[in-house]
């Protein structure tokens, strides 16, 4: 698959909340991250080094959207995948805020922010893509637990 040219469907999303319901459920950061696609600082989020097996889940909404098996060092402070763990888990958007041309990753149940994909970096994976994700916007159930 091709990142390049994928701007997301037109579906609305399978859990809409008001504004306020977002703010009532989310902390302020969640809030700022999720709901106003704000970045978390590098190598400050629970989970940019953790390889701990299991899934991750949308933290807004609980849709299940990575899996550690996709999971990667790349050292660049975020988690990182080379893929979602399913086709239609995840919904991208042409990104151009910041001066930057980029594709934005949204969960597709609520239509969160989770982060940016970026491909031909040359990180040696199976599909040579990083999913660069928020911690914030990602909550790990390991493997244990489920």
């Amino acid at each position: 698959m091709s990142i390049q040219g994928d701007h997301g469907n037109s579906e609305a999303p399978v859990v809409a909340r008001t504004d306020e319901e977002w703010r009532q459920e989310l902390s302020p950061e969640e809030y700022r991250v999720l709901r106003q696609a704000g970045t978390e600082r590098p190598y400050t989020g629970e989970y940019w080094d953790t390889h701990t097996e299991g899934v991750y889940q949308c933290r807004a909404c609980g849709t299940e959207l990575f899996t550690s098996k996709e999971k990667f060092d790349s050292h660049c402070g975020w988690p990182s995948f080379w893929a979602p763990l399913a086709e239609g888990k995840v919904r991208y958007i042409h990104d151009r805020s910041m001066g930057m041309d980029r594709v934005e990753v949204r969960c597709a149940t609520c239509d969160s922010h989770m982060g940016h994909v970026f491909e031909g970096e040359g990180y040696e994976t199976p599909t040579d893509q990083r999913f660069c994700i928020n911690s914030v916007s990602l909550r790990l159930v390991n493997a244990e637990e489920r």
